[in-house]
């Protein structure tokens, strides 16, 4: 009998009294108090549960056994099974307790076939678990491991200091930076679920049972990546090994593609790394052309020492901005034996040191500045090297050392001859080989618009595209402050030549230098925009 109940039948009260709703208001909260919650209820009923309660609907979805010496887990995914229905996302997101805009497990269509034998399959992905996972290999801070046991990647959150290069490296976009967090997150295969033997939650949420965790070979995935025989549409599976394996029972005819294979959007222009990028570089151009001065026997002005410190540092200062835990950037250097990034990092703190040095030789002890001199520009050519790398290795075709390379060389170039120019007094020979220089980085820059021509649609192609297309307002932006700093002033203040004074000439040879780096920063954005980001197949365009 409840409190409310035992409450109206006691005796002495009157029938008035025992309905006064204020005191049947507190005999129910008293009931509500001793009942129990639905959760607490199912928990009570299966706390001496020995195995997970629904293991007999999803225990052929699992493995039997652990992994032996050269094998690990794996997702299996059975393309015929899936329907796109998402139930598999939303118990990923779900049990994860994942943000809002947060997505581990994606969902996308291909299409094509012949017309005899048209096809549509959804596919299900998230990590693939690789043998060589990119996003490990490219981590600064070391804030991935592989399970020696299970192959499992994880994420070590804490270890993040949300740099974001394993998003580049990856080809597969596995790992999702979340900004309010400041981390990268991504899939561990529900590993803790699997430690007990329950499924994880795409497995156990899948309503056709298309989704199975296996144990594998290693040598078998290494055998069907060399062969290509991964999934139609996905990216090369030579380069991180994935071990996910697609199964489908249909006979395929005709070519196919992912349903978003034409869709061509801009990606992030990341900002602080634009910023970082192109004052690393004319700083490093500021240094290289003092010390080709002092190589020809001339003595540079100390303000285009100092001028070139302030920047470079101010780039390198900008850096921190793109991470989403900067107090954590001292923890760069830990990837030093496999990480570019962290070379990145190393060969920037040796330039910033040996600038600072520098500086303190040209004001203090003259007699070790060219010493000084050679060894800040040397190491700012090394730092720029590395920096070309941090992009090569993750294998995007505009990015690739050859076009990066070029591009990154030509603003160290570029700030070499304009600071040249500006510290000369505007000297006409300095003059027109900095316009020459600057023609010729934009003619360089431009090459890649010889890719729409490419009956193809290339990564490269699909970047012309975008340049001529969604990004054609900052490529022309890009082209006129170039030719009007790098070549219509330089042009005119060598025309009129000795009719000005050496301070105007000084001064619009400074603004046309700026106006370069402007060209360049707009430029560095383009780098990152224009970029063909490798993804696994999406859904239809909304």
């Amino acid at each position: 009998m409840s409190i409310s109940e035992t409450w109206s039948s006691a005796p002495g009260l009157s029938s008035s009294a025992a309905l006064d709703p204020l005191d049947l208001l507190i005999a129910n909260l008293l009931d509500n108090q001793r009942d129990l919650t639905a959760v607490e209820r199912f928990a009570q009923h299966n706390e001496h549960a020995t195995r997970p309660i629904q293991g007999q609907f999803y225990s052929a979805l699992l493995p039997t056994r652990l992994p032996s010496q050269g094998e690990q887990y794996a997702f299996e995914v059975d393309l015929d099974r899936c329907s796109g229905c998402k139930a598999c996302v939303a118990a990923c997101h779900a049990l994860n307790g994942l943000d809002e805009s947060e997505v581990w497990r994606e969902v996308g269509l291909i299409i094509g076939g012949a017309p005899e034998l048209p096809v549509l399959q959804h596919v299900t992905s998230a990590c693939h678990h690789c043998l060589d996972p990119a996003c490990l290999n490219a981590c600064p801070v070391d804030a991935y491991e592989k399970d020696p046991i299970t192959g499992i990647v994880k994420h070590l959150d804490d270890q993040c200091f949300g740099c974001q290069y394993c998003t580049l490296a990856c080809p597969y976009d596995a790992p999702k930076f979340q900004p309010d967090k400041g981390i990268v997150r991504k899939c561990d295969m529900c590993s803790d679920r699997l430690k007990v033997g329950e499924a994880p939650a795409c497995v156990q949420a899948c309503p056709h049972e298309a989704i199975r965790i296996r144990v594998v070979s290693r040598a078998d995935v290494v055998s069907l990546a060399d062969a290509g025989t991964f999934l139609p549409t996905a990216p090369d599976p030579a380069y991180t090994l994935p071990t996910t394996r697609y199964l489908s029972g249909k006979p395929s005819q005709g070519p196919v593609r992912a349903a978003d294979h034409h869709r061509n959007e801009p990606e992030h222009a990341h900002a602080p790394l634009v910023v970082m990028l192109v004052l690393t570089q004319v700083a490093t151009g500021g240094f290289l052309s003092e010390f080709v001065a002092r190589v020809m026997g001339f003595q540079p002005p100390l303000a285009m020492t100092l001028i070139s410190l302030i920047v470079g540092l101010a780039g390198i200062a900008a850096s921190l901005l793109h991470l989403g835990r900067p107090l954590y950037a001292y923890r760069a250097l830990i990837g030093l034996r496999h990480s570019w990034l962290s070379r990145e990092v190393a060969a920037f703190g040796l330039f910033a040191n040996l600038a600072i040095v520098h500086t303190a030789a040209v004001l203090w002890r003259p007699g070790l500045a060219f010493a000084t001199s050679a060894a800040v520009a040397m190491a700012g050519i090394a730092a720029v090297a590395c920096s070309v790398m941090v992009y090569h290795v993750v294998r995007r075709p505009f990015w690739h050392a050859t076009l990066s390379g070029i591009k990154f060389a030509g603003t160290v170039i570029v700030a070499g001859f304009g600071t040249s120019f500006v510290a000369s007094a505007a000297a006409r020979s300095t003059g027109l080989a900095f316009a020459a220089a600057v023609l010729l980085k934009i003619a360089t820059d431009a090459l890649i618009l010889t890719h729409l021509h490419d009956p193809r649609l290339t990564p490269l192609r699909r970047s012309a595209v975008l340049l001529l297309g969604p990004l054609v307002r900052p490529s022309m932006l890009r082209v006129g402050l170039g030719g009007l700093g790098g070549v219509v002033l330089p042009l005119l203040i060598v025309a009129a030549g000795e009719t000005l004074p050496v301070s105007i000439r000084v001064g619009l040879a400074a603004i046309a230098l700026l106006t370069v780096i402007g060209g360049e920063l707009t430029e560095r954005c383009l780098f990152f925009q224009a970029v063909v980001r490798p993804k696994m197949p999406g859904g239809l365009p909304s």
